[in-house]
């Protein structure tokens, strides 16, 4: 019996991840609650169990007064007179300890009774080990499946079973979870509830995206690249500024990667969201200039007074320069801190003129005008130039060949009908006139002209296609046309 208990005892040591020593603390409270439930025990019962043979002793422990009068609670004070009855050597204000030869805890009732203490104190135990793990980790990245998606919040379980919260405030508005999805996120925080510690998690903070260049940057792990700040709007762009302490390294190229596998691998893992890798400058001016990169800086003129920084740019990148709803200047303004105040290039000659204090733009930084544009390929349209009628050709005089006959006068002919001229003209004298060969001419006119008639009545005439939209064209029409034209 006593094997088969200390069995038990292992086996929910594998079960729960818990302490051997916590899970025995946990089934003494459960039989001292037991013990005292069935005996009725005065004072306060404990229960210790030998960790090897599983044996069990039961004490009780009450408080020595001085008189009867002085007693507060009966179950858990004794008066001295009787305390020394079971032990002489006591004295006011020690504890008596009495120990009491228990075999048999109970029945059913004491057993659900050891039972319900048991499990409570097994799941307080738990708890308070799951927030000494968790509670120094703030900052870090943890990894977990979505065990459930709710109204307004996210359930991450970790690998050991534990429950974290993603509010809807630490998710990335652009993202979309289901369940048994893996995700990473950064621990904000590890706080104590009524129903055990609750560890709130977010994917949305810039720290996020910090310990993910962490992770990926061998060059930020060793210390040989510094992340000096962090601007970002979650699920859109982030604007990340670095800082080579060693000679050589080049910051940027370290976190970028061969072939861009550093950050595609933070990209991937953002979902895609846009991130900006630009070099920290001591100088406040070539700060500015960088944080608002892509776009061409002509001039900056900080004023310390005001934390504001006015930047000149030339004006066909003013748009670039602001980003898409002010987003490129605002994060540039969350960059380095100042108040960014960003003007067209028409602003670049009073500022030239302007004294600048401290922060006057040093030889390389000029102001100057804005250089002219590049040329950008521009489509050439053919030209169109006027067409000019050529001048008539000068008439041709045509000389009359000579002969000998002398030249008669043209008569005049009578306009006639079209189809007379062509019966004159193949009409034959009346002695060489053949009937063979008029009724051969005449069939010949005759059929041109009916021929040529029924193409121009089949031109004239609609198509049945044509004249309703819609329905196919009529089989007995397409017969009769090519009937009349074979």
């Amino acid at each position: 019996m006593k094997t088969d208990f200390l069995l038990a005892i292992k086996q929910l040591h594998s079960d729960k991840n818990l302490d051997d020593e916590v899970i025995f603390h946990a089934v003494e409270r459960g039989m001292a609650a037991a013990v005292k439930r069935r005996y009725e025990l005065p004072g306060n019962v404990i229960v210790t169990i030998d960790r090897y043979d599983g044996g069990m002793e039961v004490w009780s422990e009450q408080e020595v007064v001085e008189i009867e009068e002085d007693i507060a609670d009966p179950d858990l004070q004794i008066e001295l007179e009787r305390a020394r009855t079971s032990d002489p050597s006591v004295h006011i204000g020690s504890t008596l300890r009495i120990k009491h030869d228990i075999e048999n805890v109970g029945g059913r009732i004491e057993a659900q009774t050891a039972k319900q203490v048991v499990l409570q104190a097994l799941r307080e135990a738990e708890r308070e080990a799951v927030f000494a793990k968790y509670s120094g980790e703030e900052g870090g990245i943890v990894s977990g499946d979505v065990q459930r998606v709710e109204p307004h919040q996210v359930i991450v379980e970790l690998g050991d079973h534990t429950e974290t919260v993603m509010p809807a405030q630490e998710q990335v508005r652009m993202e979309r979870y289901r369940t048994g999805q893996r995700v990473k996120a950064i621990m904000v925080e590890v706080l104590r509830a009524n129903k055990g510690p609750q560890i709130v998690i977010s994917r949305a903070r810039p720290e996020f995206v910090r310990r993910l260049f962490e992770l990926e940057v061998p060059e930020i792990t060793r210390g040989v690249v510094e992340i000096r700040g962090v601007a970002r709007e979650a699920g859109h762009r982030t604007k990340i500024a670095v800082y080579s302490r060693q000679s050589g390294v080049d910051p940027v190229g370290s976190c970028i990667g061969m072939r861009a596998m550093r950050i595609q691998n933070i990209v991937n893992e953002l979902h895609g969201e846009r991130i900006d890798v630009i070099h920290w400058d001591p100088d406040p001016r070539r700060f500015v200039e960088h944080a608002l990169s892509p776009a061409q800086i002509l001039a900056v003129r900080i004023d310390p007074e005001t934390n504001t920084a006015e930047c000149a740019v030339p004006d066909m990148q003013l748009s670039l320069a602001i980003g898409r709803e002010g987003q490129n200047a605002r994060l540039a303004a969350r960059l380095t801190g100042f108040r960014i105040d960003i003007k067209p290039q028409t602003v670049a000659e009073r500022l030239q003129q302007e004294d600048r204090g401290p922060f006057a733009p040093q030889p390389e930084l000029p102001i100057a005008a804005e250089p002219p544009p590049e040329p950008q390929p521009v489509r050439a349209e053919p030209r169109v130039e006027p067409q000019v009628a050529p001048p008539p050709p000068p008439p041709v005089e045509i000389a009359p060949a000579p002969t000998s006959t002398p030249v008669e006068k043209p008569e005049v002919v009578e306009e006639e009908p079209e189809l007379e001229p062509a019966l004159q003209a193949v009409e034959i004298a009346p002695a060489a006139q053949d009937d063979g060969q008029i009724r051969f001419g005449e069939d010949v006119l005759r059929r041109e002209q009916e021929q040529q008639q029924q193409r121009d009545r089949r031109r004239r005439r609609p198509r049945y296609h044509e004249s309703e939209e819609g329905l196919e064209d009529d089989p007995y029409s397409q017969y009769l046309e090519y009937e009349e034209e074979f």
